[in-house]
Order: structure tokens, then C-alpha cells, then sequence
């Protein structure tokens, strides 16, 4: 297999215009090699490049390369994702509202972009990941996949469109959590679902409420059965979990605030009549 994109000429791998150079790649190994080196690089167009023949192979994909999948799509959205957020605090900002036109425009630029990106790394997971996933981890890790990139859709996306890539991230989170059910509780790829889940809950549907439900209940059995957890999966699991605990930390205090709140409106009412 090559990558046959000339040096200069713009290709177009998966719906993302990429620009590479002519290296030949002649075992699945090789491919491996260089889409670690285009990681160190930081090049994640060309990580899919160099992993396009691992993906169109027959069969499942083994966890390092599935991982290195995960890797380029995460770090290409990451990027669009950090970027949004930098023009979104510059659009609030009242210093700068005399560039608020500009500002929109290219805030526009980058959310198209985003969409692009989450667009094909669904396709990605549909046309070349999912259907051949023989295992419950994998197909969670999948179907989560799936759904956490309808919710980047989400954080940009407004009214019906919004309502559209919701329901898709819901319709992936719940697919995934049914099959999670055949994993350990202590399961990192389980821990996680479950993590990226109660965000979507708080941060897309905000329903902080259910958000602490899903995150509280997955932290409480992961605790009770950690003497359980096979030592080579430890480390991922407990970071994982800590970060459920940060989360309902942070979100159970907010809650706390809006209720004293509404409990001090309540009664400044109740004074007033």
C-alpha cells in the first residue's frame, strides 16, 4: 500500500484535506511506525493516513491501533474544539465589539470545521470500526466514540440542529451503556462511557441532576468492587474515576447554589406578599 499524495498537492483522505508526502508502506507495522512518528509530530492528518490500510483491513482492530485512531480524531477536534472556546470568550468580551463582525465570521469558520471533523470520524467508526467489533469493550469504546463526537456537534450547534446531533449523542451514550453492562464495574472503558455520559447530560441536555445520578452511581460500584480490578487496568481506572469525583464535586456545589438561591428568591417572595 502507498500513500501516493504528492509533497504540495492537496488530497482529501476521509473528508479532511490533508497534505503528505509519497512513503511507501508495505506491512501493517509500518503504518503503526509511522503514525506514532506523525503523533510525536503532531500531525494527525497524516496519523489517518498512514492508518488508512488498517482501517479498510478485514476484522477488528487490535487495542494499540485502535487507540491511535482514537488519538488523531481526539487531538484534530481538540484543536477546533480549544480554538472555539478562545473565540467565543473574545466575542463575550466587551473590549472587543467593535471586531464582533470578524469575530462571528471566523467563529463560524471554526465551528464548520469542527462539524467536519466529528462528521467523519462517525463515518469512520460506522463504515470501518463498528461492524467489526466482536467484543462488548469494543463496541462500547465504539458507540462511545460515536456519541462523544455528536456532542462536540453539540457545543456549536444551535436550535433544531442542535436537537438533531442531541439525540444522536443520547441515541449512542444509551447504546453504549447497554452494552457496558457486560463489563466490570471497574472497567475503564466503562468508567469512561459513564464520565462522558454525565457530561453530556450536564453540559448538552442540562440536566445537572441526572448528570450527578449517573456519575454518583458509577463512582459508588467502581469503589465498592476496586479490590476486584485487574492490576494492569488500575491506574487508568482510579485516574478515571477521580475525575467522576471532580465532576460531582463541582457540579453538586453548583446545585447547591442554585437551590439556595431559589430558596432565598422563595422567601424574599413570600416577604414581599
Amino acid at each position: 500500500v502507498r500513500c501516493v499524495q504528492e509533497t504540495g498537492i492537496n488530497a482529501e483522505y476521509m473528508g479532511i484535506h490533508i497534505m503528505t508526502m509519497d512513503i511507501p508502506i508495505n506491512t501493517p507495522e509500518e503504518g503503526i511506525f509511522l503514525a506514532k512518528v506523525a503523533e510525536q509530530a503532531e500531525r494527525y492528518e497524516d496519523m489517518l493516513v498512514f492508518l488508512s490500510p488498517i482501517l479498510k483491513k478485514t476484522g477488528e482492530l487490535n487495542m494499540e491501533e485502535r487507540n491511535l485512531v482514537s488519538v488523531a480524531y481526539k487531538n484534530l477536534s481538540g484543536n477546533k474544539r480549544t480554538a472555539w472556546r478562545a473565540l467565543t470568550a473574545i466575542e463575550e468580551n466587551p473590549k472587543y465589539q467593535k471586531h464582533i463582525e470578524k469575530t462571528k465570521s471566523f467563529k463560524v469558520k471554526i465551528e464548520e470545521e469542527l462539524k467536519k471533523i466529528c462528521k467523519e470520524a462517525i463515518s469512520t467508526v460506522d463504515t470501518y470500526l463498528l461492524k467489526n467489533a466482536s467484543n462488548p469493550e469494543s463496541k462500547v469504546f465504539y458507540q462511545k466514540m460515536k456519541a462523544d463526537y455528536y456532542r462536540y456537534m453539540g457545543e456549536v450547534c444551535v436550535d433544531s440542529e442542535l436537537k438533531e446531533v442531541s439525540q444522536k449523542a443520547l441515541e449512542s451514550y444509551e447504546s453504549a451503556k447497554k452494552e457496558a453492562e457486560a463489563l466490570p464495574a471497574t472497567d475503564p472503558v466503562r468508567i469512561g462511557l459513564i464520565l462522558n455520559f454525565s457530561v453530556f447530560q450536564y453540559e448538552i441536555l442540562k440536566n445537572p441532576k441526572e448528570a450527578c445520578v449517573m456519575a454518583k452511581a458509577a463512582f459508588d460500584e467502581a469503589i465498592s468492587k476496586l479490590q476486584d480490578l485487574d492490576e494492569d487496568k488500575y491506574k487508568d481506572s482510579t485516574a478515571i474515576m477521580q475525575l467522576l469525583k471532580d465532576n460531582l464535586t463541582l457540579w453538586t456545589s453548583e446545585q447547591n447554589e442554585e437551590d439556595d438561591a431559589e430558596h432565598k428568591a422563595q422567601y424574599l417572595s413570600l416577604i414581599h406578599i
